[in-house]
């Protein structure tokens, strides 16, 4: 299975209700709460996450097996877990980033 799940926006505005995420020094929005399903991304100056996430929109879908999905694509960030009860990995496809995201 992959479904979409949100579209992630680069943005150096605060906004209401961010939740951040120490380990990526990012303060993220709730997509669930947005009637466009958009998560905005703030990061800090030292955000270990990479440059092109920092600056580019990404699209994020749920898998049921995050390594599957990732066979044979190209990888910008490894497998991670966020938060408790999600992993998530980053691919480039074309250039552009692409988010996959499973409950664990």
């Amino acid at each position: 299975m992959q479904e979409f799940n949100h579209v992630g926006i680069p943005t150096t505005f605060e906004r209401e209700g961010e939740t951040y995420l120490e380990d990526a020094k990012l303060y993220i929005t709730d997509f669930a709460n947005h009637p466009y399903k958009i998560e905005w991304l703030r990061f800090e100056e030292d955000s270990p996450m990479p440059e092109i996430l920092k600056t580019t929109a990404h699209v994020a879908y749920m898998v049921d097996d995050l390594e599957k999905a990732m066979e044979g694509k190209q990888t910008l960030l490894e497998p991670f877990e966020p938060m408790e009860g999600l992993r998530v990995a980053f691919i480039l496809d074309d250039g552009a980033p692409v988010e996959f995201m499973q409950e664990i």
